[in-house]
């Protein structure tokens, strides 16, 4: 029996969300879109109808920074669950809007606050008993990484090794979008993400690094090497907590020289600052301003082609001896494109929240409070990912370079 979803969010994975739920009607029953902005709710239901989806799509308008305004529209539209898919910003008024209505609720990352680059779980992870003792679930970071890296890592553990020494999370976009600079998703949370200090997990402790400071040429399945740089990545917050034979963790990303370079002018002119200026008598966040005259990530992806490569490289032991386990997803642009109307980085992270929604409906991941996706059982999500657009590869005590 279906459930219906109240999605928050219709930005680029937003649109993937969407339609991915509308694909499966024997689980999503009814699927109703919301935000701030209607206009781009209607565009995004207007596609699905258009393209014939099974499961028609209704919209509606929300302030998500306002609680009671998503308390009175979740009890207006009386969902199964929240997918939160808006900023992280907004994840804790509506993880209180979901406590105060009594829907489960869901994320694809984590809780930030908006005047300080700063993202850690510590804020929603203190809603565990919240949830728990009102029979809810949370789930958070259902995205690809975080979400798929977890899961990756969990069917890893839970398979192929009895300890989980060396963790490398490898992330390249090997794709060409031909515009000068933009950025795949929000630039805001991009550009704060990558701009903050590096952080990675050795012995015991978080060393911190300058940010885009440790950099090497990573060999990508089917794309070849990529220069890939060490940053912090909120997944290695949980795995470290939840796999604690891990004696390093460490998370990779590519970026071109081309993007590299924009970005370095652009901080060196302040438009990466998220400190308010004056600017003709009136105060402006210069990195809100910056976004505002970049594409839209969403607007990427009609003329997007290459494709992204994002898995984990684990070594560890098991049965006494030494293993080395690489699994990962290749994601072509185009065909996100075909499918959806979305470019691969959105494709990426909305088919994972589809299926962690599948998971809660189903009843596969359904449990009260707080949840990070390595929590759960692993190999109902990894048959999913086969069925539902991210086919995972895996490669067996292969050669792994984990002494970057």
């Amino acid at each position: 029996m279906g459930k219906k979803v109240l999605i928050i969010g219709a930005g680029g994975v937003g649109n993937v969300v969407v339609k991915k739920c509308a694909m499966n009607p024997e689980v999503f029953s009814e699927v109703v879109l919301a935000s701030r902005t209607k206009r781009k709710c209607d565009a995004i239901a207007e596609e699905c109808a258009k393209i014939g989806l099974p499961t028609k799509v209704e919209t509606a308008q929300v302030d998500a920074d306002n609680v009671p305004e998503l308390v009175a529209l979740i009890n207006q539209v009386k969902p199964f669950m929240v997918i939160n898919v808006a900023l992280p910003y907004q994840d804790l008024t509506i993880m209180d809007a979901c406590l105060e209505t009594g829907v489960h609720y869901m994320d694809t990352a984590n809780y930030e606050p908006k005047d300080v680059a700063k993202f850690e779980y510590s804020w929603q992870w203190a809603y565990q008993e919240r949830f728990k003792e009102a029979g809810l679930m949370a789930l958070l970071g259902c995205g690809f990484d975080p979400g798929v890296t977890q899961v990756y890592t969990a069917y890893a553990n839970k398979h192929h090794f009895d300890e989980m020494h060396y963790l490398d999370i490898i992330d390249c976009n090997a794709g060409d979008h031909g515009k000068a600079f933009a950025t795949n998703f929000n630039p805001e949370i991009n550009i704060r993400e990558i701009t903050q200090a590096g952080r990675y997990w050795e012995n015991g402790e978080w060393v911190e690094i300058p940010a885009m400071s440790i950099h090497k040429a990573i060999e990508y399945p089917g794309i070849g090497p990529k220069e890939s740089y060490v940053l912090y990545h909120e997944e290695l917050e949980s795995l470290v907590k939840n796999f604690p034979t891990l004696k390093r963790a460490r998370f990779w990303m590519t970026f071109g020289q081309q993007y590299i370079t924009h970005l370095q002018v652009l901080e060196n002119v302040g438009m990466t600052s998220i400190a308010p200026i004056k600017f003709q008598g009136i105060d402006i966040v210069p990195l809100e301003f910056l976004k505002a005259v970049l594409p839209e990530p969403g607007s990427l992806g009609e003329n997007y082609t290459g494709e992204t490569s994002i898995g984990c490289q684990i070594k560890g032991i098991k049965d006494g001896a030494e293993k080395t386990y690489y699994v990962w997803n290749n994601c072509k642009h185009q065909d996100c494109w075909k499918e959806v109307q979305a470019q691969g980085v959105s494709y990426t992270t909305g088919v994972p929240a589809m299926i962690g929604a599948m998971m809660m409906i189903t009843g596969e991941w359904m449990k009260p409070g707080v949840w990070n996706c390595e929590e759960l059982d692993p190999d109902p999500f990894m048959a999913m990912l086969n069925i539902h657009g991210l086919p995972w590869n895996e490669e067996i005590n292969g050669t792994l370079p984990h002494e970057y």
